[in-house]
């Protein structure tokens, strides 16, 4: 990997427009608190940079708490033979976890489904058409999965295709939050993400105001679903601002 200035994690939380909830559990004498001493509305810390990976077009590296990922992006390359003509760029997209990602050693079946979510969100910010007959393609690494993972490699890899000059009409963002009970927590953490009612996933391009992605699962009444979208909204624009302070930073020590 090459070395890079490295910088302080930087927090992305939303604006606190909510009102404290009572505590998940009832007839408790302890209030709940989250694993990692985090409010519900407060989101871990985020450090990214570019350049991670020497050998590939593009880069990026990203720790949000204790998940740490990496993205690499090779091309646009002449697409195979095999494939018919495009007048329009392809983009291929590959998820896949280290053996020593997660406490269960191996990658689990929940995991299989990342690589073609990760394209989902990313296609709708490709200018394709800026290179025809040619592919794309993006590989994540899951170094370390603590939570959250699908938002950050999502996050990781849209920095890395700027990286690697890729043309977007902006950068996309991810942010997910859980339901445990009445409560919404976002960046949800692996303990949480296991005992959860359901989950709200958004990427999203923040300048446009734009949902690439909007993933759900479990039950969600109107108005839970409208604050859930809120705050992952509200946390994406923060998000987007520390990964083009990140390019910036990196533009800047490349003209050094």
């Amino acid at each position: 990997m090459a070395t890079k200035p490295s910088s302080a994690p930087t927090t992305y939380s939303p604006n606190p427009t909510w009102k404290s909830r009572p505590s998940i559990f009832k007839d408790s004498d302890v209030d709940w608190v989250r694993p990692d001493g985090r409010s519900f509305h407060e989101c871990r810390p985020a450090f990214m940079r570019t350049c991670a990976v020497n050998a590939a077009s593009g880069s990026a590296y990203a720790e949000f708490g204790n998940t740490k990922v990496i993205v690499s992006v090779f091309g646009p390359r002449e697409s195979k033979k095999a494939m018919m003509y495009s007048d329009v760029g392809r983009l291929n997209c590959n998820v896949s976890y280290t053996t020593f990602a997660t406490p269960v050693r191996g990658q689990g079946p929940d995991h299989k489904e990342f690589s073609s979510m990760l394209c989902k969100a990313l296609e709708g910010a490709i200018m394709l058409e800026t290179f025809p007959k040619t592919t794309v393609d993006v590989f994540a690494l899951v170094l370390e999965s603590g939570g959250s993972d699908l938002p950050v490699v999502i996050s990781c890899a849209s920095l890395a295709l700027a990286d690697a000059g890729i043309m977007m009409y902006d950068l996309v963002a991810g942010v997910s939050v859980a339901g445990l009970g009445k409560n919404l927590v976002i960046d949800p953490v692996l303990e949480e993400e296991s005992c959860q009612d359901g989950s709200l996933m958004i990427t999203c391009m923040p300048s446009r105001y734009e949902v690439t992605q909007l993933t759900v699962t479990g039950e969600w009444s109107a108005a839970k679903m409208n604050e859930g979208m809120q705050l992952c909204l509200d946390a994406c624009s923060k998000l987007a601002e520390i990964m083009r302070s990140c390019l910036k930073q990196s533009a800047l020590a490349s003209q050094e």
